[in-house]
């Protein structure tokens, strides 16, 4: 099973914050939008980062998927 990071655009305000703490999976738009990379979190200190940014993502629009 491999797990990977969602963005539900229709919550996402840009604020930017998921790009910060994820950068190794998540770069923003011109607009400041995220565009998540869809390769599986394979390392346990990368999922780590990215379950921080989903909890500090203030529109709650990350979330985790396994495939």
């Amino acid at each position: 099973m491999t797990t990977r990071v969602a963005v539900d655009l229709s919550r996402c305000r840009g604020h930017g914050i998921c790009s910060l703490l994820l950068a190794a999976r998540i770069d923003l738009d011109d607009w400041g939008f995220p565009i998540v990379d869809q390769l599986p979190l394979d390392a346990d200190l990368l999922e780590q980062r990215a379950r921080r940014a989903i909890a500090a993502c203030p529109r709650k629009a990350l979330s985790l998927r396994d495939d």
